[in-house]
């Protein structure tokens, strides 16, 4: 499962790259003439409402889905890790600072605090992404505040505390390098979680603008034609659901290879 997830991402990242030579049409072009067409040679997935080729947009719109996982995933990771690490190492106050903003930001959904940033702020690509990092970092910070509370006691940072290093320098040398493994973890869990809010909100009109191919807009654009025209959204639907299962598959494999705890069956 895992390799099969690994061959299907490495698909979906040469797609996204190679979007123009590849696509059999412009994502945008309309043709009303073709209109609601079902798949068939010319469209090998059918026609939208407006005769834009369906097979075109998934392509294209691999590229923002693909985008805004990965980028919203680093930049929570970054701001998530940064917080753990110096919740858990300096303690006291700047860890009760820290974990009390974290718990005020788990009160509110982070779909729902997207929601209303955006609708207040605006829409755009780059604005989704820095509002779903900002919004997903406290898991981050949890669990790397967890970690650096057991290895703050362990023999080589109490040596490089001993021996006069600077804070910034233990957390940078010594304990960075140590949360990278569950870091890299949770990031690959988000991206899962980071397109499917960015396809959320496209589908609800305030993420992506509607002339960026995405698949949450075109789930929205065949909602109304389930009924005669399945494949306007059937498709898009599907490579939702296939990406974000590949990568919820290569993030498990990636826990249970990094896992000290794991057993594989030998004594």
């Amino acid at each position: 499962m895992s390799r099969a997830a690994l061959v299907t991402l490495i698909l979906l990242v040469l797609a996204a790259l190679c979007a123009p030579l590849i696509a059999p049409h412009e994502p945008n072009l309309q043709n009303l003439l073709t209109r609601l067409q079902p798949p068939g040679a010319g469209h090998p997935l059918g026609t939208d409402q407006l005769g834009r080729d369906v097979l075109s947009r998934l392509i294209y719109g691999t590229r923002i889905s693909l985008l805004v996982g990965v980028s919203a995933a680093v930049l929570a990771g970054v701001i998530g890790g940064i917080a753990g690490i110096v919740a858990g190492f300096l303690g006291g106050w700047v860890d009760r600072i820290l974990m009390r903003l974290a718990d005020i930001q788990l009160a509110f959904p982070a779909l729902l605090l997207s929601l209303a940033v955006i609708g207040f702020v605006g829409s755009g690509l780059w604005l989704v992404i820095l509002v779903l990092g900002f919004t997903g970092w406290v898991s981050y910070a949890r669990v790397v505040r967890s970690e650096v509370l057991s290895l703050r006691t362990r023999g080589f940072v109490l040596a490089a505390i001993a021996i006069g290093a600077s804070g910034p320098a233990i957390m940078r040398r010594h304990l960075l390098p140590n949360v990278m493994a569950p870091l890299a973890t949770i990031g690959t869990l988000h991206v899962g979680t980071a397109i499917v809010a960015e396809a959320s909100l496209s589908y609800l009109g305030i993420g992506v603008p509607k002339q960026t191919v995405t698949w949450g807009s075109m789930l929205a654009d065949g909602q109304l034609y389930l009924g005669t025209a399945w494949w306007v959204a059937v498709f898009p639907g599907l490579a939702l659901a296939i990406t974000v299962l590949a990568v919820n598959v290569l993030g498990d494999a990636l826990r249970d290879v990094t896992d000290p705890r794991r057993t594989d069956g030998r004594s």
